[in-house]
């Protein structure tokens, strides 16, 4: 990266739906048409499960079952497969203009993965990247990643799971890998460590890795586009 270090605004949406989630990021991503706009969205959903681009379309009864359970169920267009997000899990929607950083959406992602893997470094954790995407703690996915880039702008992101309830991944073959499961930072450090606890640890590491500065975005309970 060349010339001065991009600016972006740290948003902190607190627990709202994924739906209200996709609006927002819509905003965010029409900012850019105007010169970049670069914001790093910070949020928990309640109960969902959603689907990539990858995935083959569900039957009308298997996605009947999970909202059974109790969580919505959303298509959406970013990569990878099934996975889930819910209450104590850090939900990220990076909103970059790659044309700031690096026109590279292979090390876009890259970058993401290497910012979590410093995340949990921070907590004496070792983690690692996987040839399956996402960040894990040996056979068990910590992070979940799944982007989508148009005209070199970014949107959806990551999920870290903090103190989430990992029953909910028992219902799906999460991200369609067999055979593995998944972790968060509370089962690893056996004690609990909430979103709030994680989001100076992953600022830190975002600006360090993407080398750019990090200001303020509004206050929760403003309009996050129009203040």
């Amino acid at each position: 990266m060349q010339g001065s270090r991009p600016a972006v605004e740290v948003v902190r949406l607190g627990l709202l739906s994924y739906q209200e989630a996709l609006l927002l990021q819509r905003a965010y991503v029409d900012r850019h048409r105007s010169g970049p706009a670069h914001a790093l969205l910070l949020c928990q959903h309640p109960a969902v499960y959603t689907t990539g681009m990858r995935h083959k379309p569900y039957p009308p009864a298997e996605l009947d079952r999970l909202r059974l359970l109790g969580a919505e169920v959303h298509r959406t267009n970013r990569g990878g497969l099934l996975t889930f997000h819910g209450p104590g899990q850090l939900v990220c929607y990076p909103v970059l203009n790659l044309r700031s950083f690096k026109k590279s959406v292979r090390w876009y992602v890259c970058e993401l993965e290497k910012t979590i893997v410093s995340v949990c470094s921070r907590f004496h954790i070792e983690a690692s990247p996987s040839p399956h995407t996402g960040v894990w703690v040996g056979d068990n996915k910590i992070c979940a990643i799944g982007v989508h880039c148009g005209r070199y702008v970014t949107s959806h992101g990551f999920a870290l799971n903090c103190s989430t309830d990992l029953s909910w991944f028992g219902h799906i073959v999460p991200c369609g890998v067999e055979g593995k499961g998944v972790t968060s930072l509370s089962a690893e450090l056996r004690r609990d460590v909430g979103v709030e606890e994680a989001i100076p640890h992953l600022l830190d590491a975002f600006r360090d890795q993407f080398n750019c500065q990090l200001t303020d975005g509004p206050k929760p309970g403003s309009d996050p586009v129009q203040a």
